[in-house]
């Protein structure tokens, strides 16, 4: 039976339990998460939050992480403007980026969702309005959902991993984790 732990990972954290490197203090899952024997399956950038999976099972953390398993990762995202249709459009076919084409991902404009705040909170600026989205690709580059929206036009204020396959942080406080048993 293997241990899976859903995390609700705070904004400026980083997604490994140690720092190397770093000349400053950086807060790591070792501050959050006790459990031994448990790995990230995947990452979630420091500047992100929102559901991180950890297991003790390699083929599990292969099946969430590895993209040849295409396992969906949806988001919510707070982008800076208000999206035309040719934007989702463009989001929903793919976009080019650096490395090459994307999958096509879902894509939909939403109200803001009911999420808990974020410490330090997204600057807000009067004369240009933000709007949220949640997006679903099946690929996992690197900060791709910042860049494909920086790519359309809309660059990312927030964003928040809601789930991963079946698994979802709803109901999970920041900082905390729910453990399964798979």
């Amino acid at each position: 039976m293997a241990r899976l732990l859903l995390f609700n990972k705070p904004f400026a954290v980083l997604s490994q339990f140690t720092d190397r490197g770093s000349t400053t203090t950086r807060a790591t899952l070792s501050d959050f998460i006790s459990v031994k024997g448990v790995y990230p399956a995947g990452r979630l950038d420091r500047d992100s939050e929102g559901l991180l999976l950890l297991c003790d099972d390699g083929r599990l953390q292969a099946r969430i992480a590895d993209p040849r398993f295409k396992m969906p990762k949806t988001y919510l995202v707070q982008v800076e403007g208000e999206p035309e249709e040719q934007q989702i459009e463009q989001l929903r076919r793919g976009v080019k980026l650096k490395d090459g084409m994307t999958l096509p991902c879902e894509v939909t404009q939403i109200d803001e969702p009911d999420l808990w705040p974020r410490d330090p909170p997204i600057r807000q600026r009067k004369t240009i309005p933000d709007s949220w989205l949640r997006l679903t690709i099946r690929e996992g580059r690197n900060r791709q959902v910042r860049r494909m929206t920086a790519a359309v036009g809309l660059p990312t204020l927030r964003l928040v991993r809601w789930s991963v396959g079946d698994w979802t942080v709803a109901g999970i406080a920041p900082s905390q984790y729910e453990e399964r048993s798979i």
